[in-house]
């Protein structure tokens, strides 16, 4: 779908101050990023210096955007790229290749006695992927990213018996007991587990995990979870116009875009609850409310819902609906952006009714934004994660052409 003009203006700008994040949240010496900060920069105690592995991986794509769009000097976006990829290479403390989902922005060291996140590892990953082919004739770059790879011991993370794999792993316990039972985020992870050079998962292990189904409505698609397990995984993969094989035969990029929909109109048949819902104000997934953080937005359960509103929501789908994503965030934009619009774009949520406002922003939701507005504009997160051989290898293997079509 062609963007007016002032659409793509508005977009532009969106992704500007995302980059603008992790660029300004990103240690200059170990290129870790922040989790989250305040909206207007600083971090809270609680959060001081907390990076997170996800967040990283959103900011080496966001390099690469920046890079490619020259908003910087490109020499100072190189040398970032390099400083990240140095310190995980070499001094980012891991375990077989796996990485703790919160450290010290400044040492690496692990925080708040967390767990070897399998998940973060794969956003970090893709990131990784991401910049060794963006910089794939650029001196150390490849190499780096290819050693960080190749180290991550796949099968290690794979419960035996079930050949599913695990959430992650604690060093005095061991293994989490939860593995990636249902099509979620971990979409991501199996297929960069599966595309491995040096420890990859079975092909087969691609079947294991249920396509869990749910309808609303006139929709009906896989996977229950809110939003954000749709749109992470395809903000690195280009699953469009393919098809995996029997017994699915699933169109992952249509089933996106018909979950995306579908989120919509179930927000609109909460209207009589939340007047502030319309068609061109809907949306929310994963994200701080006034109660805290909130793993929301699942049509299953109502629990929770106030009538917030969550700007990644609708953003993060950009590359699946743009035709009903891009009027909400220009809604965002043009009726609430004095209280929800800052240095770093919009907060990470907000009330229309109430007009609470979240006082922070969180690395993974501008990243989404930023990596799905860039996919629908030009399609290079796609074009540069899937010109990587190795996961190439593994599309082939696993998919064939859809003869429906593929994006708008």
């Amino acid at each position: 779908m062609p963007l007016a003009a002032g659409d793509d203006r508005l977009l532009d700008d969106i992704s500007r101050r995302a980059f603008r994040y992790f660029w300004e949240q990103a240690d200059p010496h170990t290129g870790l990023v922040m989790d989250r900060t305040r909206v207007d920069g600083f971090a809270k105690n609680r959060a001081r210096d907390i990076a997170s592995m996800a967040s990283t991986g959103f900011a080496l794509t966001a390099l690469c955007i920046a890079y490619q769009r020259r908003w910087m000097d490109v020499n100072l976006i190189r040398e970032r790229v390099l400083i990240t990829l140095r310190h995980l290479a070499y001094e980012q403390p891991h375990y077989l290749g796996w990485f703790y989902h919160f450290v010290n922005r400044k040492t690496g060291e692990r925080v708040w006695d967390c767990e070897l996140s399998s998940i973060d590892t794969a956003l970090l990953l893709a990131g990784v992927i991401t910049a060794q082919q963006c910089f794939v004739e650029d001196g150390d770059i490849p190499d780096l990213a290819q050693d960080i790879y190749d180290r991550v011991d796949f099968l290690w993370m794979l419960e035996p018996s079930t050949q599913l794999m695990r959430m992650g792993w604690k060093p005095v316990s061991g293994f989490l007991k939860s593995v990636w039972g249902n099509y979620r985020e971990n979409v991501l992870l199996q297929m960069i587990a599966m595309s491995s050079r040096t420890h990859p998962v079975p092909i087969g292990s691609w079947y294991r995990f249920r396509r869990d189904s749910i309808s609303f409505d006139d929709y009906s698609f896989v996977g229950r979870g809110p939003l954000f397990t749709h749109q992470f995984p395809q903000a690195w993969l280009d699953l469009s116009g393919l098809r995996d094989g029997p017994p699915f035969h699933l169109d992952y990029f249509q089933n996106s875009v018909i979950a995306t929909r579908a989120h919509r109109a179930y927000c609109l048949s909460l209207r009589s609850l939340y007047p502030s819902y319309s068609p061109d104000l809907w949306g929310v997934t994963a994200s701080d409310s006034e109660i805290g953080y909130v793993i929301w937005g699942a049509m299953t359960s109502r629990r929770n819902w106030d009538g917030t509103v969550v700007p990644c929501a609708s953003g993060g789908s950009l590359m699946f609906t743009p035709d009903i994503c891009m009027p909400a965030l220009r809604t965002m934009y043009e009726q609430f952006g004095d209280l929800i619009y800052g240095p770093y774009g919009f907060a990470d949520s907000f009330n229309p009714a109430t007009r609470w406002v979240n006082s922070e922003v969180l690395g993974i939701d501008l990243g989404i934004v930023l990596l799905s507005a860039e996919n629908l504009r030009t399609q290079r997160v796609w074009n540069w994660f899937m010109s990587s051989p190795d996961i190439r290898k593994t599309v082939s293997r696993l998919f064939e052409p859809n003869e429906t079509p593929g994006r708008l």
